[in-house]
C-alpha cells in the first residue's frame, strides 16, 4: 500500500512538472499552415492573423518554412502580405535561402523533415507594432507550379529581448 502511495504522488508531481513545461509564452507567437499534399500551387496562399496587444516592445518577424529532403531548390521565392490594423498593406518578395553548398539545408533538420526560421524583419532590427490585427499572406513565387515537397508555411512573432 505505501508503495502505491507514493506512486501516486510521483505522478501527481511529474503532472504538475509537465502541464507546468507547457505553459504558454507571451513574448512569441507562431502558427504553421499545412501545405496540402506537400505540393504548394501558387493559387493556394495561407493566411495568418496576429493580435498584437503589446506596442512597447519590439519585433522580430520570421517566414517559417517546413520541407522534406526531396525539395529540389536551395532557395524559395515567397511574396509576403502584411495588412496592419489600420487595413494598410505591403507586399514584399523574399529570396528565402534554404540550403548553401557548403553546410547543406540550413534550418534543424530529423530524418528527412526540415524546418527553418528565416527573419524577415526590416535590416534584421526588431520593428514596433501597432496594436490590433495583423494579416500575413504568404504565396509562393517560384517558377515551379505546384512546389513539391513543402509541408507547411507560417508565421513567427518574437519580442525582442
Amino acid at each position: 500500500m505505501k508503495k502505491q502511495g507514493s506512486t501516486s504522488i510521483l505522478l501527481f508531481l511529474l503532472a504538475g512538472i509537465l502541464l507546468n513545461a507547457c505553459s504558454i509564452r507571451t513574448d512569441l507567437f507562431e502558427k504553421n499552415v499545412a501545405i496540402p499534399n506537400h505540393a504548394w500551387s501558387k493559387d493556394f496562399k495561407p493566411e495568418i492573423t496576429v493580435n498584437v496587444e503589446d506596442t512597447v516592445s519590439r519585433y522580430h518577424i520570421y517566414v517559417v518554412i517546413r520541407h522534406t529532403d526531396a525539395y529540389k531548390f536551395k532557395n524559395l521565392w515567397v511574396s509576403t502580405t502584411i495588412q496592419n490594423p489600420k487595413g494598410e498593406t505591403s507586399s514584399h518578395p523574399l529570396d528565402l535561402q534554404l540550403a548553401t553548398d557548403d553546410k547543406g539545408w540550413l534550418g534543424s533538420g530529423m530524418d528527412d523533415i526540415f524546418e527553418q526560421r528565416v527573419r524577415i524583419t526590416p535590416g534584421e532590427q526588431p520593428v514596433p507594432l501597432q496594436a490590433g490585427t495583423y494579416k500575413f499572406t504568404l504565396q509562393q513565387i517560384m517558377r515551379e507550379d505546384p512546389l513539391e515537397n513543402v509541408m507547411n508555411a507560417g508565421i513567427r512573432l518574437e519580442k525582442a529581448k
